[in-house]
């Protein structure tokens, strides 16, 4: 693969659009994608928040498919991959790279907590079958059961910090970040994740990027860009909002992330519905939509104080 884009800086995670018949809605997704790289970011991804663990296999690698496509090569994509069993995540893998994906990123199986000899061969598999890298996510704040430490450093002694990245967000993520590096002396390449709630301290500990969700993107790209330029000031000022409303969607898990991004997707004028897949275990009440609205007014007020400044 020619032009291979880095891995790093930006990359936020996409939601799968759906238009009233439960099918993926080609043109939000593609106002999505174009919306997301006006904000200066350096590539996409499809993970927990895309629904992926929703949809039927055709549509997954269809989704990714339709992600390189429209992404037009302006920047890269990373295609989620994680299964329960190796069959499917390799069928995955093959499929997404074999589209155009420039990486993969992969959860353990969550259906049972793996001795670590069956973990190891999971990730080692997903390694060995395509050549392009491989981001071990830990999802356990969420979803799925936490990795530790040591095993992440055997797979990055096994095939190198360029094979081998990491999104660490099993709790507490900011020490276990922390500990990520300094077990791997520093060769570790990180990503924040949990929607930008923990950023600042993310960065300060070494991150080499971060997969948020899409909703606050252009929120994300300037506190990202004050945090690179050492304005931190800037970068708290647009870092409270952001953080009221990640809190918002944390209290309800992962549909609490699904239900608010749609919400604020459709505000955007991005989506023309906020369907997400069936069954749902939380839905917004009018209280909680009334304060995401107050805090997305907070946040771009204070983006359009920050660009005038």
């Amino acid at each position: 693969m020619t032009d291979m884009p880095k891995i790093e800086g930006i990359l936020p995670i996409l939601q799968t659009p759906f238009d009233e018949n439960d099918q993926i809605d080609r043109v939000s997704l593609q106002r999505e994608i174009d919306w997301a790289f006006e904000q200066g970011i350096q590539g996409v991804c499809s993970a927990m928040v895309s629904e992926i663990l929703r949809l039927r296999s055709q549509e997954r690698i269809e989704l990714n498919r339709l992600i390189v496509e429209m992404t037009d090569g302006r920047g890269a994509v990373v295609g989620s991959v994680g299964a329960e069993s190796i069959k499917q995540a390799v069928e995955f893998a093959e499929a997404m790279v074999g589209d155009g994906c420039h990486a993969i990123m992969a959860i353990p199986p969550i259906s049972t907590a793996l001795p670590r000899t069956a973990l190891y061969e999971y990730f080692k598999t997903l390694a060995d079958t395509v050549s392009v890298p491989l981001i071990v996510q830990d999802a356990s704040s969420y979803v799925g059961s936490a990795i530790p430490t040591d095993f992440y450093v055997q797979l990055l002694d096994e095939y190198g910090p360029e094979k081998i990245l990491f999104k660490p967000e099993g709790a507490p993520i900011g020490p276990n970040i922390s500990d990520l590096r300094d077990a791997s002396q520093g060769r570790a390449r990180m990503f924040d994740g949990s929607g930008g709630i923990l950023l600042i301290d993310a960065f300060r500990r070494g991150v080499i990027g971060t997969m948020p969700g899409i909703e606050s993107l252009d929120g994300i790209a300037a506190l990202w860009q004050a945090l690179q330029r050492s304005d931190e000031a800037t970068a708290y000022q647009i870092y409270f909002p952001i953080c009221a409303l990640v809190a918002l969607q944390l209290q309800a898990g992962l549909d609490g992330f699904l239900a608010i991004e749609k919400y604020i997707l459709c505000k955007r004028g991005l989506f023309t519905t906020d369907r997400r897949r069936e069954p749902n275990s939380w839905s917004l009440d009018d209280e909680t939509k009334s304060e995401v609205d107050r805090l997305l007014i907070l946040l771009q007020d204070l983006l359009r104080s920050t660009e005038r400044g």
